[in-house]
């Protein structure tokens, strides 16, 4: 496998992976905001039991927004790592400019991991403070009966 294969594999798998997180953390949201537009409060006799149907996937979206970042560096210590290669390979003929690109691109899965944590992040804090509100509403509704 040439240098440059291996760097594409790296490339399109971490970024391929980071794209895959991102699509499971918004489908996931999607779900949960459209469940806690539907539930009913008043239905639970237990806190509980709503507590755990609140609760379902958002460790999920929490355990995406805190590692997508790792992921992403991963990627970029692997490019520069395979850079640094390329760099021992050509010993003669080493381009400045060549180089650059290369670490420059190292770079992009780290932004790709960033791109990825800071929506999963927010909208984990947005589904929980609504995981808090409805809770409050069960409780508001307990002492209501």
């Amino acid at each position: 496998m040439q240098i440059e294969q291996l760097k594409d594999v790296v490339d399109y798998g971490i970024i391929g992976f980071l794209v895959f997180l991102s699509f499971i953390t918004f489908a996931y949201a999607i779900e949960r905001m459209l469940f806690y537009r539907a539930v009913k409060v008043r239905d639970y006799k237990h806190k509980l039991s709503l507590e755990i149907d609140l609760s379902k996937r958002l460790a999920t979206i929490a355990s995406i927004g805190v590692n997508a970042p790792y992921i992403g560096l991963l990627g970029t210590v692997i490019a520069i790592i395979l850079t640094f290669y390329i760099i021992g390979d050509q010993q003669d003929t080493i381009d400045p400019g060549e180089i650059m690109k290369h670490l420059a691109l190292a770079l992009k899965a780290t932004a790709a991991g960033l791109v990825v944590a800071i929506p999963a992040t927010v909208l984990y804090n947005a589904l929980l403070s609504k995981v808090d509100i409805l809770l409050s509403k069960w409780e508001i509704a307990q002492d209501e009966k």
